[in-house]
């Protein structure tokens, strides 16, 4: 199953232009949240990175900086989906760890 993960800033912004790139991408499911991307504490991520995928699904973002905002966090997160048998997609960047090229892609960046 292809899971999207969509962020906003704050309530004066759209997700809409995410949401649409996700369901084009084949997302089944989609979650949103309203949060800063510096903040720690991003509910909606965290019950998503939990509960949601299981081995072989893969967790698609329109863009990095919407799963993580430092390189640290984002490397702990796509290593923990990575040991989960989770695949990570980037629609933006073209990264997708599902495929060897992707992983290469990612382990560059």
């Amino acid at each position: 199953m292809r899971i999207g993960y969509a962020r906003v800033s704050t309530t004066d912004q759209s997700p809409e232009l995410q949401l649409d790139a996700l369901r084009r991408a084949g997302c089944e499911r989609t979650h949103t949240e309203t949060a800063s991307g510096a903040k720690a504490d991003r509910p909606e991520l965290v019950r998503v990175l939990r509960d949601v995928p299981r081995p072989g699904d893969v967790l698609v973002v329109w863009k990095l900086d919407r799963l993580a905002r430092s390189l640290k966090k984002l490397i702990a997160t796509a290593e923990e989906l990575e040991e989960r048998g989770i695949g990570l997609v980037s629609l933006t960047g073209n990264i997708d760890t599902t495929t060897p090229g992707g992983v290469l892609v990612f382990h560059v960046f």
